[in-house]
């Protein structure tokens, strides 16, 4: 296998990193409002991608690094604010993917961005699309109170 090229590890870092922070963010707003909906599911799907990523970082022999976002993310007022931050950032992911996908032709990286491309632009970001419309002027969201998964991810 061929060692990775210093944008290929940038890239790498770059997905890494934005995943770390999605995490961090959405287990903040779980701190701050409960299990609510849709932040918990996509929680479970941000482990998910990080773990994609990790096993990417072990396969071409890269530092996996700490998350750095953990307590230093933006805190919301609201359950509405917080959801339309979420689409916002879900916005700026698929900028994010689409210019990383650019950077390597390597079929195993480029599968996995363009996985957690489409899990952000095809699950997430109508879910917390959904949030802001459901969330009116309450501020407040959807408790989870079961321990079955919706249709988030």
């Amino acid at each position: 296998m061929n060692p990775l090229t210093e944008t290929e590890i940038a890239a790498l870092n770059e997905a890494l990193d934005d995943e770390y922070k999605a995490l961090a963010t959405y287990e903040q707003v779980m701190v701050d409002f409960g299990e609510v909906q849709p932040f918990s599911n996509i929680r479970e799907a941000e482990s998910r991608h990080i773990e994609a990523l990790c096993s990417l970082f072990s396969r071409y022999g890269l530092t996996i690094p700490d998350n750095p976002w953990l307590g230093k993310v933006e805190r919301y007022t609201s359950l509405k604010a917080a959801c339309e931050a979420g689409v916002a950032a879900e916005i700026a992911n698929a900028g994010i993917y689409g210019r990383l996908l650019q950077a390597t032709e390597r079929a195993d990286i480029l599968m996995v961005f363009r996985n957690l491309h489409d899990a952000s632009q095809q699950r997430h970001l109508p879910a917390f699309r959904r949030c802001v419309e459901g969330c009116g002027g309450q501020g407040r969201g959807k408790v989870r109170h079961g321990g079955h998964r919706g249709d988030h991810e």
